[in-house]
């Protein structure tokens, strides 16, 4: 894959031209992993649906909201010291559904905890739905699971 357009400065050319498309749910998933990835916590939350659902590998229970999302986080803060240090996707593929699209990646995660820096890879899914929001398309799922070690 070619180095992935920069989403901290807006909204790549051709996602413009085409939002609809491929394009535009790249541009958001993009987004959505540079805001995870460079800490910033509340845009991060802002590129999901209020009613989005999420299922981590991590946690024992499906999160049903982003504001429970939000506070799982808000715990992980406060009692972990968690913070994202860094975030890279590699392996990106987009299925697009009409008014729906179906995200997938492998990321690659540095996290900080009060025990130290820890780097997890890990295999994600993010479905997407077009909605009234910059860039036609807001994460209403978010499925995360371990990517297993290479085959020897």
């Amino acid at each position: 894959m070619t180095t992935p357009p920069d989403t901290t400065a807006g909204t790549p050319a051709d996602a413009v031209a085409d939002p609809a498309g491929e394009a535009g749910v790249l541009a958001a998933a993009e987004a959505l992993v540079a805001a995870f990835g460079q800490g910033r916590v509340e845009d991060y939350f802002d590129r999901f649906a209020a009613d989005a659902t999420f299922v981590f590998h991590t946690t024992g229970e499906r999160l049903d909201s982003r504001a429970a999302y939000r506070e799982l986080w808000r715990r992980w803060e406060t009692e972990d010291g968690f913070r994202v240090l860094a975030c890279t996707s590699s392996g990106q593929l987009v299925q697009l559904l009409g008014t729906t699209a179906v995200f997938s990646h492998d990321v690659r995660t540095t996290v900080a905890t009060h025990a130290g820096e820890e780097t997890v890879d890990e295999r994600e899914t993010i479905v997407f739905a077009r909605a009234e929001v910059p860039g036609g398309w807001l994460a209403v799922h978010e499925h995360l699971s371990p990517r297993p070690a290479p085959a020897a």
